[in-house]
């Protein structure tokens, strides 16, 4: 089965989706453009809704990465069979997604510096305190056991820190204890060392 991955040469919103599927040894090819160089206007025209993440598989094409995920959860066994349970970890996974966007709504205005700043802060704190009651009450995973919403919240905490430039989740030790869990997984462990950190030139 052929597999391909398209986005930018970021984590952002693709990055629980490749942590997946190397957790999953599922083979695909991680296609991945410069952000300097979008957009590429015969990249952008194909694609369904002009947007990156794209998921092909086999020639099927899904975009929205949220329903990326989801699916290759299925593939790798990071879906809860239960349908309660389903619904309680694709919470916490939109409640990560809420997180990111608020942050980055935040950054998008230069003209608020100090401001922003502030309700920056407060947006770590509100949804960072959060995540840390819920994943102590699952054991150190949303919903109790690991699950696709666990690699979301990853990914999303990096995206943060490689904008802000810090470590949002130093004061939350089960938030960062859930970190170094995804890092240590096979086939993730392997792939973080030949990846390396991300660099952002805003």
């Amino acid at each position: 089965m052929s597999r391909k991955l398209q986005y930018f040469d970021v984590n952002g919103y693709a990055e629980a989706v490749r942590y997946m599927l190397h957790y999953g040894k599922l083979e695909f090819e991680d296609i991945r453009y410069k952000r300097d160089d979008w957009p590429i206007k015969s990249v952008k025209d194909a694609l369904p809704y002009g947007q990156l993440p794209i998921y092909e598989e086999d020639g099927r094409v899904l975009s929205q990465s949220l329903a990326i995920a989801r699916y290759v959860a299925h593939e790798v066994g990071l879906l809860p069979s239960d349908p309660w349970e389903q619904a309680v970890v694709e919470a916490a996974a939109l409640n990560c997604y809420d997180f990111v966007k608020k942050i980055v709504t935040l950054m998008l205005d230069p003209s608020k510096i100090e401001e922003n700043k502030k309700n920056i802060d407060e947006a770590v704190e509100f949804y960072l305190s959060r995540f840390e009651k819920e994943l102590k009450t699952g054991n150190g995973y949303f919903g109790g056991k690991l699950s696709w919403a666990d690699f979301i919240l990853v990914g999303m905490i990096e995206t943060t820190n490689l904008y802000l430039k810090g470590s949002i989740e130093k004061n939350y030790p089960t938030v960062t204890a859930l970190i170094s869990k995804i890092y240590s997984l096979p086939g993730i462990k392997e792939y973080v060392a030949k990846r390396g950190p991300y660099v952002l030139n805003l």
